[in-house]
């Protein structure tokens, strides 16, 4: 399964070309560190349970600490049948908003 791997630092031009979302998988206390403008929160653990409350539709960026985490959530959209999940890679550590 192929997922788009996209620059963090190219996280903003990405969800404008795609009119996407931005879905962030870490845990609550990583939030506390701040996350991207308007994005949906949801850690890893609780995604199954938040599908209904995402867009299948919607083409979803999924970010993580270091982007682990967010390619296996966005796999894991891809199986459930969302039409674009990417992983942007390197995660909020490339962007210097998490150690």
């Amino acid at each position: 399964m192929e997922i788009s791997q996209i620059p963090a630092h190219e996280w903003e031009q990405w969800v404008e070309e795609n009119d996407g979302v931005v879905l962030d998988v870490r845990e609550p206390s990583e939030w506390e560190l701040g996350t991207l403008p308007g994005a949906i929160k949801s850690s890893l653990s609780e995604l199954p349970s938040s599908l209904d409350s995402l867009d299948s539709k919607r083409p979803t960026l999924v970010v993580c600490r270091s982007g682990g985490r967010s390619l296996q959530a966005a796999m894991y959209l891809t199986m459930c049948g969302f039409e674009k999940a990417a992983n942007m890679a390197g995660g909020m550590q490339a962007l210097g908003m998490q150690p």
